[in-house]
């Protein structure tokens, strides 16, 4: 059975003194792992059991369980297992750098309120009275209330599988569970094809009739960029938590307003039975040429997510998604084929030279990506089915 791998996020209601135990157990496990991780720097970074041959007895000394001293151990390896990878990809310098030198030459550090894996011997939910039971270094803490939505409830009740990790951010903490949905049947018979033209002005237009303006988030994004470059000024302490603090808000801004979007896509596509069109805009970056006043917001647009968010939702609905050539449907028309740089009359408005066709520039671009979508699936190209996979991508419920 074909399953979708996501999270749900749900708030625990703590009390003072619970919130003190908690916050005090992410500080104990957080302090284990960066000694963990001074070991492990200090030894070569072994593989995992011979990290827990050399660790695990300090662990348990130390006071933690033995499912979280194997967690710790676990989340240090990982943490190297990513260094290493943003090493060979050169994501933190060239080989030999000052940039690299500095990563290498020391252990990977965690803060004191880094996030931790909880096994479910060590975490435990009951649905009904809507608490947790959660492992902490001053003892079990049963019947701590959490909150969430009805659908994640269910989500939680049906579905959860695997670890949890709880995460404190702002003050507030919060328990990530890992859920496993099963996948709907892929419609291998799309009745029709809706095309998704992404942008900056407009995030998403789609041929169906649906645009989610963009004017509203760029005007909330141009003023946390003035904000953020007048803190950058000051180079103080509090200018650097309040900069952090706004690159949070700008997430969770762009986050959510794909997460709406990309509903409405697939919600549309599932009701008439169509499937969806997406432009594939890998390395979109290094080929767009633009001013530098349109440089932040190039390099700002969160296109990946959005796709990547239609795409998981579009698995779970059985709804086929594609991935095709965006070259030239802005300049060409819909209707006639015809293709010329003068159609595009200005960023909203396209006018065929050939044929007299006028209508939005964007709802035109969808159009000429619905008619793509369709040709490289009746094709049977590759790329037309790319979600057919076990185990799909990672999103919030």
């Amino acid at each position: 059975m074909l399953l979708v791998k996501l999270v749900v996020q749900v708030k625990l209601v703590s009390s003072p003194v619970q919130a003190a135990a908690l916050e005090a157990t992410l500080s104990a496990v957080n302090e284990a792992a960066n000694w963990v991780s001074g070991v492990a720097h200090a030894h070569g970074v072994p593989r995992e059991y011979a990290l827990r041959k050399l660790a695990y007895g300090e662990l348990k000394a130390r006071g933690l369980g033995a499912q979280a001293a194997q967690h710790v151990i676990k989340k240090v390896r990982d943490a190297y297992t990513a260094l290493q990878g943003n090493l060979r990809a050169g994501n933190l310098g060239r080989c030999g750098s000052v940039e690299r030198w500095k990563v290498e030459s020391k252990p990977v550090e965690f803060r004191p309120d880094a996030a931790q894996p909880y096994y479910d011997r060590y975490l435990s939910w009951q649905f009904e009275p809507g608490t947790v039971s959660i492992w902490t270094v001053h003892g079990r803490m049963k019947a701590v209330p959490f909150a969430c939505s009805p659908q994640q409830l269910a989500t939680l009740r049906n579905h959860r599988r695997g670890e949890s990790d709880l995460v404190l951010r702002d003050g507030v903490f919060y328990v990530v569970a890992t859920c496993e949905i099963p996948e709907t049947p892929l419609n291998e018979d799309p009745a029709r094809w809706i095309g998704v033209d992404l942008g900056i002005v407009n995030i998403a237009t789609t041929s169906a009739g649906y645009q989610a303006a963009g004017r509203g988030l760029n005007r909330h994004r141009k003023r946390l960029q003035e904000l953020r470059a007048k803190l950058q000024k000051k180079r103080t302490k509090s200018a650097q938590r309040a900069l952090k603090r706004i690159n949070r808000v700008e997430s969770h801004r762009l986050r959510d307003a794909n997460h709406v979007i990309s509903k409405c896509i697939v919600a549309e596509a599932e009701r008439t039975r169509a499937g969806i069109g997406l432009e594939d805009l890998s390395g979109i970056r290094r080929r767009a040429r633009s001013s530098s006043r349109g440089r932040a917001a190039l390099h700002g647009w969160s296109f990946a997510q959005l796709g990547q968010f239609i795409a998981c939702k579009a698995r779970r609905a059985g709804v086929p998604v594609v991935h095709v050539d965006p070259a030239f449907t802005s300049q060409t028309c819909s209707r006639c084929s015809h293709v010329e740089r003068r159609n595009r009359v200005r960023q909203s408005r396209f006018v065929c030279r050939s044929c007299g066709l006028a209508l939005n520039a964007d709802r035109n671009a969808s159009r000429n990506i619905a008619r793509r979508a369709e040709a490289a699936w009746d094709a049977g190209a590759a790329v037309s089915r790319p979600y057919r996979r076990r185990i799909g991508g990672w999103t919030r419920e």
